[in-house]
């Protein structure tokens, strides 16, 4: 039976520090992506951009059922790849990542990639399920029956991930192939709609709401009411059949980062990732605007001189008014520099150990732009070697209580290394995998499902470095 997506995008930038969205959500008729950027000040709103703007183009393309998997495997690879050409491009861009998850339809069957934490979920029949699995610390914990599902959801670690897009080649997505159905309903969410959002609360929402546009506006609606503190994305579509309902539109819908648009008017581009092109790009607008039109230089050549004979009265007090506002202006601006940079807080290292600093990263040749808030008993050298490095080249962070999450984050993991050389274990690495679902819909064939591979040994757990991604 011949059938299509009726589908809706809705976007938050939260009740969080953040000041920009770094999520970006795509929805197509034949193809739904929702990526969550991370790496706070090194731009996740460019990395899940630039995710939504490789993957975007297979929208429009005809692939067969058996080439749908494959290709979608191929362009998750090429946008990782461009991350990794974007880092090295841009020293700034260093330790940018992002979540993905992307759907693509041919026909009833649905190719499906994952990784990081974002969620995908269907209710299908009134049963409702997660269709992905998390690649988490938390999730690993759940894994092991060190905790229980319900003990996860609270869990003060759960914006450790473990696996995500950030330009490394061990970057892989778990693959599946789903077969579609009408009356299905899915969502694509980033976590600042399921960490703030309990998941019979999403149920209640997708069973009740009537119309995909419905659902994802009261998804936005419930997140914010429940104080969400992260950026909050999500994608719904709904499966219907063609044989008895209208066929629905098919332009795309796209949101958050992916959404803004460059000068030429292109909306999945990534954002400019240079601070030289961005400044350069500031510039170019500014003297568009301000350039006088040909039409009126007659007019102004002539306005300039029968004005002539004040000028050169006026221009000693212009000069006297424009000396003092100067001053004013540049007194007010560096206050304010200061200020802003006082609230600022970061993770770094402190006679070997972890610290909050307060003040912003950068210094100003020899003049300190920050100083310690607080020294930590966490010893940087008992982590992990990429824990190690992600202190040393400091953790941006929102506030004094995430300050105190992500320390107690990497206390545990200090603690877990401790624990792992007692058994002989190198430090940082994960247990062997166990077989189980990455889903608990109907996928028909499985590519690489979550928890079949392990990373390997030498590999650490990636910890989020986003702002506000923990309540």
């Amino acid at each position: 039976m011949p059938i299509a997506l009726r589908y809706a995008a809705r976007s938050d930038l939260g009740l969080g520090p953040k000041s920009r969205n770094e999520d970006s959500g795509y929805a197509g008729p034949h193809l739904l992506v929702l990526a969550d950027g991370m790496g706070g000040h090194a731009a996740g709103d460019v990395a899940s951009s630039m995710i939504v703007g490789e993957l975007a183009p297979l929208d429009g393309e005809s692939i067969g059922a058996d080439t749908a998997l494959p290709t979608l495997e191929r362009s998750i690879r090429e946008a990782n790849r461009r991350l990794s050409a974007a880092m090295r491009d841009d020293p700034a861009l260093a330790g940018m990542g992002s979540t993905t998850i992307a759907m693509l339809r041919t026909g009833n069957k649905l190719a499906m990639a994952h990784i990081g934490d974002s969620r995908a979920y269907l209710l299908r029949d009134g049963v409702f399920s997660q269709i992905t699995k998390d690649h988490s610390f938390v999730q690993q914990l759940v894994d092991e029956q060190r905790i229980t599902r319900a003990e996860a959801d609270d869990h003060p670690q759960r914006s450790l991930v473990t696996r995500v897009m950030t330009g490394q080649v061990e970057d892989e997505p778990d693959l599946s192939i789903r077969e579609l159905k009408p009356g299905d309903r899915y969502l694509l969410c980033s976590d600042g709609l399921s960490d703030f959002v309990r998941s019979d609360v999403i149920q209640e929402i997708l069973t009740e709401a009537v119309t995909a546009e419905a659902a994802a506006d009261r998804c936005i609606e419930v997140a914010l009411r429940a104080s969400a503190r992260d950026n909050v994305t999500v994608v719904i579509a709904d499966v219907v059949d063609l044989n008895t309902s209208e066929a629905p539109p098919t332009v795309p819908q796209i949101v958050g980062a992916a959404a803004v648009r460059d000068r030429e008017g292109r909306r999945t581009r990534g954002l400019p990732i240079s601070p030289a092109e961005k400044a350069a790009q500031l510039t170019r607008e500014t003297r568009a605007k301000s350039a006088p039109a040909e039409d009126d230089d007659e007019e102004e050549i002539t306005a300039i001189e029968l004005a002539e004979a004040d000028s050169h009265a006026m221009a000693r007090g212009r000069a006297v008014v424009v000396a003092v506002v100067a001053v004013v202006v540049l007194a007010g601006a560096a206050y304010a520099g200061w200020s802003w940079s006082q609230r600022q807080l970061f993770l770094g290292p402190a006679g070997g150990y972890v610290a909050t600093y307060r003040g912003v990263t950068e210094d100003i040749g020899p003049i300190r732009l920050s100083h310690v808030e607080a020294r930590s008993d966490v010893e940087i050298a008992a982590l992990p070697v990429q824990y190690q490095d992600l202190v040393n080249g400091r953790i941006v962070v929102g506030d004094a209580a995430e300050a105190t999450t992500r320390i107690e984050a990497l206390r545990m993991l200090a603690i877990s290394c401790r624990l792992q050389a007692a058994t002989g274990a190198a430090c940082g690495s994960l247990p062997a995998a166990t077989a189980s679902p990455a889903a608990t819909g109907t996928p028909t064939t499985t590519g690489r499902t979550a928890g079949t591979a392990a990373r390997p040994a030498t590999t650490a757990p990636s910890i989020r470095l986003t702002t506000g991604s923990t309540p």
